[in-house]
């Protein structure tokens, strides 16, 4: 049963640095790493600055907001893919 719960939580670990990796991949996509020379206490910050706004009385209309935004992003990055694929 211990070996069960390592490899339990292998997984769960793998997955966890997995979404991070990911996480900091949409911070790099985004031109923030650049806009900010690599200023992880700007990049801090403006995390802290978007979570205060999600938990205010506007953070419904951030958030959908926001999600159209990067719907219409991925979206034109794909677009984008698939017409350099095409040439």
């Amino acid at each position: 049963m211990a070996r069960n719960e390592m490899r339990t939580w292998q997984v769960e670990r793998r997955k966890r640095t997995r979404q991070l990796i990911e996480l900091g991949g949409l911070v790099a996509k985004a031109g923030i790493v650049e806009l900010t020379n690599d200023d992880r206490a700007i990049i801090y910050g403006a995390m802290l600055w978007i979570a205060t706004k999600l938990q205010s009385h506007e953070g419904e209309h951030a958030s959908n907001l926001w999600a159209a935004k990067g719907k219409q992003a991925f979206n034109a990055e794909r677009h984008e893919e698939k017409k350099g694929q095409r040439t």
